[in-house]
């Protein structure tokens, strides 16, 4: 007879909040790697402050406004980030020719040093992470992350409001 603490202790690999839970930590081990090229760096820049960097370098000339439209941020909490990526020497500013209140920014070659250094441990990672699967069984991952996405998108399509049913995973007692 197989012991029950056994059976009791193994989480269910299937069941969907499990699923969740490890794409979340997937995806925390994955930055925590990626930022990793850059730890020798005592004024490396944040995740965040790597994620605004990333916008410019892909975007540059774009402004701060254009940042928080995309990111969906809150602006104050984005001018100051920007002011750290200029102070820290991985942005620069320059006054808009036709409209002298708008400031374009651009990664400088210390910023871009930083985006093609996390880049090469992006490329490194995918490499790694998919190691030992074979192009079926990649393709079929993705598919299913992509439905998993899409799952998700549909779901914010809804305002989020089908929560709180009954399958929606362990609840807290009270008492």
């Amino acid at each position: 007879m197989r012991d029950k603490v056994d059976t009791v202790n193994q989480p269910d690999l299937g069941a969907p909040d499990t699923v969740l839970e490890t794409m979340h930590a997937l995806m925390h081990l994955y930055r925590s790697l990626r930022h990793a090229a850059l730890r020798d760096d005592p004024d490396a820049p944040t995740q965040m402050e790597l994620r605004a960097l990333s916008f410019f370098v892909r975007q540059p000339g774009s402004t701060l406004s254009d940042l928080v439209a995309a990111s969906g941020r809150d602006k104050a909490q984005l001018a100051r980030l920007i002011a750290r990526l200029k102070d820290g020497g991985f942005l620069s500013a320059e006054a808009d020719g036709a409209d002298r209140r708008s400031v374009r920014l651009a990664a400088t070659v210390r910023g871009m040093a930083v985006f093609d250094a996390l880049q090469q441990q992006s490329a490194h990672l995918a490499e790694v992470a998919v190691r030992g699967l074979d192009a079926a069984q990649q393709q079929a991952l993705s598919g299913l992350l992509q439905t998993v996405k899409a799952n998700l998108e549909a779901e914010q399509g809804t305002g989020g409001r089908r929560c709180g049913s009954a399958t929606d995973g362990p609840r807290r007692r009270r008492g």
